[in-house]
């Protein structure tokens, strides 16, 4: 099992929260073809390595981290706030 540290609540068990996508992904500009959008929501990349995602503490605060977590070994490098850009391990 995964121990998250999540910034407001401390060290948590991967339990109390949820995996809620690849924070990496850009929303195309809202005058974006179709083809744009559905990229965006249908074609994503399967990474083999470090990866940033959103998680949510869904049984404590409700808030979303940014996360860097390895696909393959599930070490995680960097967390942080929303609005922190964590970088990702080379």
């Amino acid at each position: 099992m995964l121990r998250i540290a999540c910034p407001w609540c401390g060290e948590r068990d991967e339990a109390e929260f949820r995996y809620r996508g690849d924070a990496s992904v850009q929303r195309p500009a809202a005058d974006a073809g179709l083809d744009a959008f559905f990229a965006y929501v249908f074609e994503r990349d399967n990474p083999k390595g470090w990866h940033r995602e959103w998680w949510q503490h869904a049984q404590c605060c409700r808030r979303f981290i940014n996360v860097v977590r390895h696909t393959v070994t599930h070490e995680i490098a960097a967390i942080g706030k929303p609005e922190d850009d964590p970088a990702v391990p080379e």
